[in-house]
């Protein structure tokens, strides 16, 4: 059967598919091939330039050719490293020869053993994928996030000065405004943010064993630990020395961690304003053609909100276990890191469908502010916080306690009870025109 968004077993390359198919650059088997070769040319290149004597009278012009291996590289093009993997059942080794033929048919073949020179596996696996998922970052999730971000910035200046009742343990709380609230999730986001663009992008780069013995027994005169570190930053990525034959994840397991967060705040956002849907704060904006249950033609469903929360819990059930897994590995190294490593785009695809349905789900609100309004003026008893505070200040006789046996009844509290309560307080003109001032429109803070 042809693999299609139709067959696609998972729903990211399947329901989902044009949601996530700006992640194909950088996850995809392809992607992980041309990053892999990437690593490759730019070794060799690095190599080129210290340089090393048998590679001083390579031609340095020719590093642009070098480069279009893999900038210009095509799918198609690709599958000849697939084929060659069915001979040599390892994906890496797959690369190096794939590289060598292009060396072939360049005439540089007697430099061609320099490619892979003195690296294992995982050198080119541990900066090829970290390299993969930082550029997504950078270039398809972190914008899209950004996005976001605007909605909120908006929503939360527009919305600033309608008050509404605040909600603690489900019950009436002091009143609050609708603008603060959603700035409350941008502040924690945009705090989220600061603390991940301070992580850096972790590389392995050394050797078999971490020890880059095979480099110094070829060239023991050269600081190979200064070259490592200098090519894995020209990478964009930060070396991590020593460690075994694998990266050790750290850094990678709190990148992840970092991106779980933002996830969780952003569910805490959906459910609360899924619950602001239900109590009609909010309506959506209705599209005349579509269905929302198949059984009640009035339905009008907060499906984005509710899509976005699925797919993040995924999201960040997948996150956990990559940051759980991935920094442990037997001695100095086992495979379970390869098959996991493999999964890495997951989460961000899953991230950026809901990401996706969440900002399209921001577009559709429609704030109600009759129904906020009504909210607030069927509890009235959310001001005795204000009143008792005020009688405190003016040292009035046990304020909490009467303000608590007002409005502790089971009784409705309205606008007529609270006046009748302040006109009868035994304090003055002007601290009565203050109590009569809070009222749960008003009383909204900074």
């Amino acid at each position: 059967m042809e693999l299609t968004p139709l067959t696609a077993v998972s729903p990211v390359d399947g329901r989902y598919a044009g949601k996530t198919e700006s992640l194909r650059e950088y996850f995809s088997e392809f992607a992980l091939i041309r990053y892999r070769v990437r690593v490759e040319i730019e070794y060799f290149i690095a190599l080129c330039s210290i340089p090393l004597p048998q590679l001083a009278d390579f031609d340095r012009s020719r590093f642009g050719e070098l480069r279009d291996i893999y900038m210009k590289m095509t799918p198609e093009e690709a599958a000849r490293v697939k084929e060659i993997e069915k001979v040599t059942n390892h994906d890496v080794k797959a690369i190096e020869y794939y590289i060598k033929e292009h060396f072939k048919a360049m005439g540089i073949s007697r430099w061609g053993e320099f490619v892979h020179f003195g690296l294992t596996s995982q050198d080119i696996n541990n900066t090829s994928v970290p390299l993969s998922f930082k550029e997504a970052m950078d270039e398809v999730y972190l914008p899209a996030l950004g996005e976001i971000v605007d909605c909120l910035k908006k929503m939360s200046e527009e919305w600033k000065d309608i008050p509404m009742l605040a909600k603690t343990h489900g019950q009436p709380a002091s009143p609050t405004r609708v603008g603060k609230e959603f700035r409350v999730f941008l502040v924690r986001i945009e705090e989220q943010l600061r603390q991940l663009s301070a992580l850096e992008y972790p590389a392995k780069f050394g050797g078999a064993t971490g020890n880059m013995n095979a480099h110094k027994a070829a060239y023991p005169d050269i600081d190979w630990i200064s070259f490592g570190d200098r090519f894995v930053s020209s990478l964009g990525l930060k070396r991590s020395f020593p460690t075994t034959q694998i990266e050790h994840y750290d850094n990678l397991a709190a990148l992840f961690d970092n991106i779980r967060r933002i996830n969780t705040i952003l569910i805490d956002m959906c459910r609360d304003i899924w619950t602001y849907i239900s109590m009609e704060y909010f309506r959506q904006k209705v599209n005349k053609n579509e269905v929302g249950s198949s059984a009640m033609p009035h339905k009008v469903n907060p499906i984005d909100f509710e899509n976005a929360e699925g797919n993040l819990g995924i999201a960040d059930a997948m996150l956990t276990h990559l940051s759980m897994k991935l920094p442990v590995s037997r001695l100095q190294r086992d495979l379970t890191d390869s098959t996991v490593l493999r999964n890495i785009g997951m989460p961000l695809a899953h991230g950026l469908i809901a990401v996706s349905s969440l900002k399209k789900g921001l577009g559709k609100l429609i704030i109600n502010e009759d129904a906020i309004r009504a909210d607030l003026d069927r509890n009235w008893a959310v001001v005795a916080e204000g009143i008792q505070t005020i009688l405190r200040r003016e040292n009035y006789p046990n304020p909490y306690e009467t303000l608590k046996a007002l409005t502790r009844t089971g009784k409705g509290i309205d606008h007529k009870t609270i006046s009748e309560f302040i006109e009868g307080l035994d304090v003055s003109e002007s601290v009565k025109a203050e109590l009569r001032a809070i009222t749960p429109m008003t009383y909204t803070g900074f």
